[in-house]
C-alpha cells in the first residue's frame, strides 16, 4: 500500500512539474522586436598585423580564417604556425606560452586551453567600434 501511495504521489508531482511554465533567462521581459540583420564586415586582405593596444593582447590574425577547421582532431592554424612549419610558410611561430598549462607545467604539445586559436585570436576587419570606446593604450599615456 505504501508503494502505491508513493508511486501515485510521484506521478502527480511529475505532472505538476510538466505543466509548470518554462522560465526564460530573461524573466518576464519579452523581446520588443526581432533583431535586425547586421552587415558583416569583410576581412582585410593579407597584410601586416594591427599593432597591439596593450602588452598581453593576443595578436590579430591578418588573414581570413572562415574555412579553417579547428576541432579536437585537427587545427588548420598549425599547418603554418607550428614550430615545425612556420619558417617554410613564412608565418609567425606559435608562442612558447601555448605549451604551458594553467599550473605552469611545460609540455611538448600545445596545451588544451590554448588549442582553439579563435578563442583569443580574431581576424582583422575594418569596422567601426560597436560602442563608444575611450580606451587609451599604455604607450600613449606615458608620453
Amino acid at each position: 500500500m505504501k508503494k502505491i501511495i508513493f508511486v501515485v504521489t510521484l506521478i502527480f508531482g511529475f505532472m505538476a512539474i510538466a505543466q509548470a511554465e518554462i522560465q526564460s533567462l530573461r524573466g518576464t521581459n519579452a523581446l520588443d522586436k526581432t533583431n535586425t540583420k547586421t552587415d558583416l564586415k569583410k576581412v582585410q586582405p593579407d597584410r601586416d598585423t594591427i599593432p597591439r593596444a596593450y602588452v598581453q593582447q593576443p595578436p590579430m590574425v591578418p588573414h581570413s580564417v572562415d574555412k579553417y577547421s579547428i576541432n579536437l582532431k585537427n587545427n588548420k592554424c598549425m599547418d603554418c604556425h607550428s614550430w615545425d612549419k612556420y619558417k617554410e610558410e613564412k608565418a609567425t611561430k606559435i608562442s612558447r606560452t601555448h605549451f604551458t598549462d594553467r599550473d605552469g607545467n611545460d609540455s611538448g604539445s600545445v596545451d588544451g586551453s590554448r588549442y582553439f586559436c579563435n578563442q583569443c585570436h580574431a581576424p582583422q576587419v575594418d569596422a567601426k567600434p560597436l560602442v563608444e570606446n575611450t580606451f587609451t593604450p599604455m604607450s600613449n599615456i606615458q608620453k
